[in-house]
């Protein structure tokens, strides 16, 4: 029995197929599903539509005016605690701590889960706040706070483990760890020391050799492929897509699209290649995925992904952009067929324009040199028997 197509995909499907004007049966053609298939999507769409949709008349007046109040009140509460927090927050020389604006809220009449829902944090801490403000442990590390601030403030030449001497002095000893923390979460250097900065950050190291060495050809599909992200700008914000390519083929053969660019964006593109190869009857164990020293490729996740399919990773080196090539040519003509034809409102109109390229232009109507003149969905159909039998 056939595996399910991705979630993603099905839903970029209905999608396209409710933003166009193109038939059923145009709409699966360019998508490479049966016409059945669709209509199938469809319907269990509507159907969850069906559920989600609000309830008709029929609820007594009385008790829909008693209920638009309560909600009507429940709005204004949400609108206060917004406003307070956000005129809390923007105080200068104050420290960041929330429990005392719910408790000000509190007396003030709104509930304290309305506050702390809003603000997302849990009531029980707040309790356990409301009953002690201040424990022993904050109250020592103040008194060890100002005992470093102070001979920091008389002798700024001096560095913490100094500082932690003369804090000794004054009653407070401490670990010179304890006394490293507080002044760098304080900001307290010498003024001698060498200067701290966030630039120059290099990438983290690669968790995979490079498996590939710029030679992005395979004997069959399945074998490489090769990964990349990529982003566009919108009036709406960002848009990111990950996108991973057969080498065999130079089909895409997963992606991901997304507002934002964390881990679970190759995840969740290397989940859908898998699960669409699967649909198609095909076994991914060994394939090697190629990828650039992005963090969303060295992530715990996407590794343990990678593990759990049976496949192997492969990355290039840093600021080489040849080591990636094959993925980067795919995204340049992403970026002039698509991309950079017009200026986009939303990120749902960008969406429906790359799914569409990509299901119906690339794969199914731009030939190819390197594949004989072929589509990549044509080359896959004719040479995968062969390659098949030949093996």
């Amino acid at each position: 029995m056939p595996k399910a197509f991705p979630k993603e995909f099905r839903e970029d499907v209905i999608r396209v197929f409710r933003t166009s004007d193109a038939s059923m049966a145009q709409v699966a053609k360019d998508f490479g599903i049966s016409p059945s298939c669709l209509k199938r999507w469809l319907a269990i769409d509507d159907r969850k539509s069906a559920h989600s949709a609000p309830a008709g008349p029929g609820v007594n007046e009385s008790d829909a005016l008693r209920e638009a109040n309560k909600r009507i009140k429940l709005l204004e509460q949400e609108n206060e605690v917004l406003r307070r927090a956000a005129a809390y927050l923007s105080q200068a020389h104050l420290p960041k701590m929330m429990y005392p604006l719910v408790r000000e809220l509190a007396a003030d009449g709104i509930p304290v889960a309305v506050t702390c829902r809003v603000l997302n944090i849990a009531r029980q801490p707040y309790y356990r706040w409301l009953a002690n403000p201040v424990t022993v442990a904050e109250l020592t590390s103040a008194y060890r706070a100002n005992a470093l601030f102070d001979a920091h403030r008389d002798d700024p030449e001096f560095g913490y483990r100094f500082l932690l001497d003369e804090a000794a002095d004054a009653g407070q000893a401490m670990a010179a760890r304890t006394a490293w923390k507080i002044c760098s979460q304080q900001g307290w250097w010498s003024a001698f020391g060498k200067k701290r900065g966030r630039n120059g950050k290099k990438a983290g190291p690669p968790v995979h050799d490079d498996l590939v060495q710029r030679n992005f050809t395979a004997t069959g599909p399945n074998r490489l492929w090769l990964a990349d992200i990529t982003e566009h700008r919108t009036r709406e914000g960002k848009l990111y897509l990950c996108a991973i390519k057969d080498a065999y083929s130079n089909r895409i053969v997963g992606y991901s699209i997304n507002s934002r660019m964390k881990s679970r964006i190759a995840v969740a593109a290397l989940d859908n290649a898998v699960a669409r190869r699967n649909a198609e009857g095909a076994d991914v164990a060994g394939c090697v995925l190629h990828t650039d020293r992005g963090s969303q490729f060295r992530s715990r996740k996407l590794v343990h992904q990678l593990n759990r399919h049976h496949m192997t990773g492969s990355m290039g080196r840093v600021g080489a952009a040849g080591d990636n090539a094959a993925m980067e040519s795919f995204f340049s003509l992403l970026q002039k067929n698509v991309l950079n034809r017009r200026t986009w409102e939303t990120r749902e109109d960008l969406r429906i324009a790359i799914v569409t390229w990509i299901e119906r232009t690339y794969h199914r109507r731009r030939r190819q040199d390197a594949l004989g003149r072929l589509t990549p969905v044509e080359y896959e159909l004719i040479m995968t028997p062969t390659a098949s039998q030949a093996a």
